[in-house]
């Protein structure tokens, strides 16, 4: 065998190792900050929203733990804090309020909120569909 060819083969070799210990990395990094598509979480903490609303209005957690906003239908949602006063969003940050501050929930997918990690009522709305308000309740 020639020098050049045994030099190539390594070569190509080098590379594959390379390329799949590459793969095997990006494939198990840990949790995204980013939405989370696939199967929808289901339990304890998750709000499901449909085209234009929360398909519910309040949610009772633990103090310390986060909320789950799952996106069922396409149309995006933006959420941050505060709520809608009629046709008027009003902004605004809750003392002890995780901030929220315009969280893409794009169609059929979820998006982690928190920790809620004070005791409290605090409030969220999505700024694209007028009225569309979620209260938290931490115990």
């Amino acid at each position: 065998m020639s020098k050049k060819f045994l030099v190539t083969l390594l070569l190509v070799s080098t590379l594959i190792v390379l390329l799949s210990t590459l793969a095997i990395a990006l494939s198990s990094c840990g949790e995204s900050s980013g939405p989370q598509t696939g199967n929808p979480p289901t339990g304890k903490n998750v709000v499901h929203m449909g085209n234009n609303d929360f398909l519910q209005s309040s949610i009772t957690i633990r103090k310390g733990e986060s909320i789950t906003l799952v996106a069922d239908t396409a149309p995006p949602h933006v959420i941050t804090n505060g709520s809608w006063e009629g046709s008027t969003p009003k902004a605004s940050k809750e003392s002890g309020a995780p901030t929220v501050n315009d969280v893409n929930v794009n169609g059929n997918s979820s998006q982690a909120i928190g920790p809620f990690t004070t005791a409290g009522t605090f409030h969220l709305y999505c700024t694209v569909h007028p009225g569309m308000n979620l209260t938290v309740i931490a115990q």
